[in-house]
């Protein structure tokens, strides 16, 4: 094992130590570890858990979390909290963990041999405390401080096999909580002092965030490509037999860290081996193994064709010695379909590669299965007209079917990504600086899908329909009967009953969705059985909402720029690819969450 192995994750764990001061986004703490419950994850009590997650590079050559030049540890965690994220998918590579040649280097020596003095500056100025350090010998002190009381003896045998000081674990915390700083002692915490054990792991506190392991690659560098070597079982880098061996070392250093809640085995198999028997010979090898060396965590399943195709687990399903910790993930962008966005109508585009993913990966859920689509994401510039068509079909069919994910990615910035210094990531929710959010508008789009519509044990109303609006990430809510409808916060959002008839009624009240005339706004009325009052959803989409103006004409439900919902003329339905639909998406979600629910 390496000693770098430490600082892929100390950034993830050093921003854990912080979350006392901060406030989190979630609706109750999570009972770990996580199982599953059919299509759900749930927790220990048997409640619905959504991961809502944000990936976080640590694979590249220098094989450090990225961004720890640009900004101290916990400003960003601080950041990562304040965006409505509960969990982190954190890559590493498999060689951190199998090669002693990369593992014996410090931080320093990993950005001196890529000649990157400039990011060496920049993590003594922001993160000074881990320039210098040890790795390994670190690694397992820090990740024992995020445990809670049940993790003191092993937080005593470890810090007993490598002697160090209180002094070398505040180090370890750019900004080193109350309890830490009052504990700095010349004392050595030895097993003779369990009393200091229980001050440190008691001023750490619970915490509420999830970290997901990621084997993103087994070389460290860019991924992918068919041609890497690192694609699948075989290839050049990726020998199975190293790749179980890092997966078990992994797994069992995580072994009793609660937070860390789930391993994904592989990111993105592909290339000219990747066939269906050795992916089951060898995933299931790999499940087995994290299983066996630790039991509490979830094991997440890739599939073949950079993770877009699981089709063939449709007749023939896993087979384990376990159950109840197996999810399978999926990897859905724009560019997954060229720039079929770009090129055709929307809708059309939309129905035909929501077809496709349904067939491919979307049907496991229909059977039963967790499925987490670990990577999606956009140029977050707003300028790239396929993202930006592909994510309003992404954020429709994201809140129908209510899946876990993972945008990619945090990164505003690389220390070095193939062969480029500096280079600016366009797809990073953080600036090039790691201080701003690069879109705040995207934040907003996203922000009703990092809470579960529905699962187990969420059952604040009745199960009702939610109509969400993907463009903005708002739903459509009513102050009063006579005011015109408009969309505001999803957890704000009316309750809507829709019947077998195509009426769109208020949960529990007389009053239904109508529309009038053209570029009127929609309202409600109680005389619901006219036209004027069904509402259908056309187009290949599903997503347009159809009904008829007081004078026959056919019209469709939209939104004006004050946000108030209006009856427009219908627009790119089909074969026209100049337009964009979007402002005339709406999709009708299933929810049993109330509308009080913060």
């Amino acid at each position: 094992m390496g000693r770098l192995l430490f600082f892929s994750f100390v950034s993830i764990f050093s921003f854990l130590a912080t979350f006392s001061e901060v406030v989190i986004p979630q609706h109750h703490v999570t009972a770990l570890p996580l199982s599953t419950d059919s299509r759900w994850i749930v927790d220990e009590n048997g409640q619905r858990v959504k991961l809502a997650c944000v990936n976080w590079v640590s694979h590249l050559e220098v094989v450090v979390a990225e961004g720890l030049s640009k900004q101290p540890m916990d400003a960003i965690s601080k950041r990562i909290l304040s965006m409505g994220f509960n969990c982190v998918r954190l890559t590493w590579p498999v060689f951190l963990v199998t090669n002693d040649t990369l593992g014996s280097l410090t931080v320093r020596q990993s950005f001196q041999i890529h000649g990157l003095l400039e990011s060496i500056s920049g993590i003594q100025a922001n993160n000074p405390s881990i320039i210098d350090l040890s790795l390994l010998d670190v690694y397992q002190v820090f990740i024992t401080l995020m445990l809670n009381v049940g993790g003191l003896v092993r937080l005593q045998a470890t810090v007993q096999q490598y002697q160090f000081s209180l002094r070398d674990i505040c180090f370890m915390f750019p900004k080193p909580n109350t309890a830490l700083s009052l504990l700095y002692t010349s004392q050595t915490l030895t097993k003779h002092n369990p009393i200091v054990f229980q001050a440190v792991v008691s001023s750490l506190g619970d915490n509420n965030v999830m970290v997901i392991l990621d084997n993103h690659i087994s070389k460290p560098g860019w991924c992918c490509s068919n041609s890497d070597g690192n694609g699948f079982f075989g290839d050049q880098y990726f020998d199975p037999d190293v790749w179980i061996t890092g997966l078990t070392r992994m797994a069992s250093m995580f072994k009793g860290v609660p937070n860390v809640v789930a391993m994904s085995l592989r990111n993105e198999l592909r290339g000219p081996k990747q066939n269906v028997n050795d992916w089951y010979r060898y995933m299931q090898k790999g499940a087995e193994a994290v299983h066996s060396a630790n039991p509490d965590v979830i094991v997440i399943l890739s599939g073949l064709n950079y993770d877009k195709d699981l089709s063939f687990l449709r007749n023939r399903p896993v087979s384990l010695t376990f159950s109840g910790k197996i999810v399978f993930e999926a990897h859905w962008y724009g560019f997954t379909d060229g720039e079929a966005w770009k090129n055709g109508n929307s809708n059309q585009v939309c129905g035909r590669v929501v077809d496709n993913m349904m067939r491919m990966s979307g049907f496991l859920l229909d059977q039963g299965w967790p499925l987490f689509v670990s990577e999606f994401g956009v140029d977050q510039r707003g300028t790239n007209v396929n993202d930006n068509r592909f994510l309003g079909c992404f954020l429709g069919v994201a809140a129908e079917l209510d899946f876990d994910w993972a945008l990619w990615t945090l990164v505003g910035s690389y220390y070095l990504r193939q062969g480029v210094v500096g280079m600016n990531e366009y797809y990073g929710v953080l600036d090039s600086n790691w201080r701003e959010a690069r879109n705040p508008t995207f934040l907003q789009q996203i922000s009703a899908l990092q809470s579960p519509f529905r699962g187990p044990g969420l059952s604040e109303a009745n199960p009702h329909k939610v109509i969400f609006h993907p463009s903005t990430g708002l739903c459509v809510l009513r102050k009063s009967m006579l005011e015109p409808l408009r969309l505001g916060p999803c957890t704000k959002s009316e309750a809507w009953n829709y019947t077998p008839q195509k009426i769109l009624s208020v949960k529990g009240t007389y009053f239904c969705l109508q529309t009038d005339d053209l570029a009127k706004p929609a309202k409600l009325g109680i005389t619901c059985t006219d036209s004027n009052t069904k509402w259908e959803t056309i187009s290949d989409s599903k997503m347009h909402l159809s009904s008829k103006a007081s004078n026959g004409t056919t019209v469709c439900l939209d939104v004006d720029s004050n946000n108030t919902l209006v009856a427009n003329t219908c627009k790119c339905l089909s074969k026209d690819n100049t337009c964009d639909p979007e402002n005339q998406w709406f999709k009708l979600v299933n929810s049993t969450r109330s509308s009080t629910m913060k």
